[in-house]
Formats: structure tokens, sequence, C-alpha cells
């Protein structure tokens, strides 16, 4: 026999926890501490992916635990050192992208039914804690902002894998909406050009060429069907139009190689070292495929690739802030967030 309800307690019950609509910026993530013990539980979790690493067979474990994870965390370590946040104990990543989820809150903060919070898909605060706090404060609906304005499997859809993971074991799921990539959308190329126009004219010097580099991947998973390589090219495309130039000054690369495989081509670092070797005294890279500045941005382009332009010749190497938490940067993320809030708002 059913058990009515009556209307007047259901009433007073919706009236006690009104319902409200969560905002979930999602970035890829970083280790909780900068020695090899946080490193190693970092890329364990992160190798460990079969988005990330698809064939996750009996060799891959080997090599993964048997040879990676006994000695990549300690070099890896001396790297996040030298950009870790010291003052709060962290990573620049995990920083900025806090620093974004305040500053949406504050942009949006009159829609006071709206909570904006963050996640790392990697590491913390996860994915998984996130959700369930924001259903906890009676988030009834769910927009999940992966920020990454290209797409591909390797970041937004093993953000969606896990978010999916998680509502799978709720009971009470929330409404979900997922923000789309952002690659080539005007607001995003007018924020990148007038960023770069602003670093540039902050130098002392004019760069010959301008790198657009973007993180790799192996060129296997673009043969499967994984749009990212077009979505970068788009971008550049985009950027190359609104600042003016072609393709001999505005050059796309690839960076953040793993393995032996075949990943996407040009390589960032090649590039650098021929451009130098080629006669290229002073050149200008920016990162338009990182939403806030990290390790691939801070140690990897403005430090070891500055190093490999000036061991070949190169003269003067400028490494361009991504958007991080800017006013166009902010601009980029509330207008989409906005947008597809559209109806819950």
């Amino acid at each position: 026999m059913s058990t009515v309800i009556p209307f007047g307690n259901a009433k007073r019950a919706a009236e006690a926890t009104p319902e409200r609509v969560g905002v979930l910026l999602v970035n890829l993530g970083t280790p909780d501490t900068a020695d090899a013990a946080g490193v190693r539980v970092y890329l364990r979790e992160f190798l460990s992916d079969p988005r990330v690493i698809e064939d996750q067979g009996l060799r891959w474990k080997l090599i993964l635990n048997g040879i990676i994870l006994r000695v990549r965390p300690r070099s890896k370590a001396r790297d996040y050192l030298k950009i870790w946040n010291v003052e709060k104990n962290e990573s620049p990543l995990k920083t900025i992208t806090r620093s974004q989820a305040e500053k949406l809150a504050a942009a949006i903060a009159d829609h006071d039914h709206v909570v904006v919070d963050w996640a790392m898909r990697y590491g913390n605060p996860s994915i998984q804690s996130c959700i369930e706090a924001l259903a906890a404060r009676g988030c009834s609906r769910l927009l999940v902002v992966p920020l990454y304005p290209q797409y591909s499997a390797a970041t937004s859809a093993t953000v969606c894998d896990e978010v999916f993971r998680v509502l799978a074991g709720m009971r009470a799921q929330p409404i979900l909406r997922v923000t789309p990539p952002y690659y080539d959308h005007p607001d995003y190329i007018e924020a990148l050009a007038q960023s770069i126009d602003a670093h540039l004219a902050s130098l002392p010097f004019q760069p010959e060429i301008i790198l657009a580099s973007f993180h790799g991947m192996p060129k296997e998973y673009v043969e499967k069907g994984d749009p990212y390589q077009a979505q970068c090219i788009a971008t550049t495309d985009a950027l190359r139009k609104r600042l003016g130039l072609d393709a001999s000054k505005l050059i796309l690369t690839f960076q953040s190689r793993f393995g032996n495989a075949e990943w996407l081509q040009p390589y960032t670092d090649k590039t650098v070292e021929k451009l130098a070797k080629d006669g290229v005294r002073r050149i200008a890279v920016v990162t338009p495929g990182f939403s806030a500045d990290c390790l691939e941005t801070l140690e990897e382009i403005a430090q070891e690739n500055a190093e490999i332009f000036r061991h070949n010749g190169g003269e003067q190497f400028a490494a361009i802030p991504c958007l991080n938490d800017s006013d166009g940067g902010m601009t980029v993320i509330r207008r989409l967030v906005l947008r597809e809030l559209q109806g819950w708002i």
C-alpha cells in the first residue's frame, strides 16, 4: 500500500531547501605537494586514466609501476619546485583556478541562488568532493565548466567521465549541463589578442616570430577521431586573422610529448631550436590551449624552451602569460557560464 504525502508538507520541505544552481570550474590537476611522494600520487592517477593513455594493458602497467613511478616523480618534483607558490604551499594552477572561481562568484553575485566552486580532475579538490558539497548546499542543477578552450578526449571528456561516475553513485542526481569548447569564440579570440598586444607592448624588444604552443597529443588519437588538432588550428587561424599575422609570423606548434609514439607536429622544442639555429634572435610564445598558467607554461615554456632558444643562438625570449584570472580571461569565463545558464537563472 503506497503512502500519500500531504501536499502541504511537500511545499514546506521545498521552501526549506530552495533550489540552487551549482557551477563547477574544473581544470586538469596538480600534486598536493612539490615532492616525489606528492608527484607520484598525482602521476599514478593521471597516467592510469584510459583517456590519457588509451592502452592500459599489462605492458603499460609494468612500465608505469616499474619505471615511470619510480624515476619520474623526483625529476618532476624538481620542476614543480621551480614554480611552486611557496606562500600558499600549492601549485600556481590551483591558486589561479581558485581565484577564477572566486572572481566568477563575485561577478554573478546578483544571482544569489548560484553557487560557484572549483575542482581538479586529478588531485584535490576532487570532482566528487565538490559535487557532493554542492548537493549538500541544495544545488539540484549543475553546470560543469571544463577549463579547456579546445576539446579533447584526454581533457574535456575525462572530466565528463568523472562527473558521470560520481552521479552514478547518487540517488538524487542534479540536472546536468556541460559547457562546450570555446576555441574560436569571438570573446576568447579577442581576449587572447588583447593579452598578447598588451604583453608585447611591455617588452623591451619586438619578437620576430610568435609561437602558439598547444599541449601535444599522440597522432593516433586524432586519427581515431579526436577533434583536438582541428580546434587548435581553428584557434590559431582566428588569432592570426585578429592580429593581422600570417602563418610565417604566428606558428602553430605542440609541446609536452611523452613516450616514444609520434605526437602532433611540429614540436615546440624542435621549432624553437630550429628558429634559433636559422638566425631568429627574438621570439615570443603564447599558449592558447591553457586557461591558466601551470607547469607546462611556467616551467616547460618559460624556462626549458627559453634555455633551448638561447643555447642555440637565440637572444630574447618571452613567454606570454595565459589569460588566468585577468579581466579579459574572466570576461570569457563569465560570458560562457551565463550563456549556458540560460533558462536556469
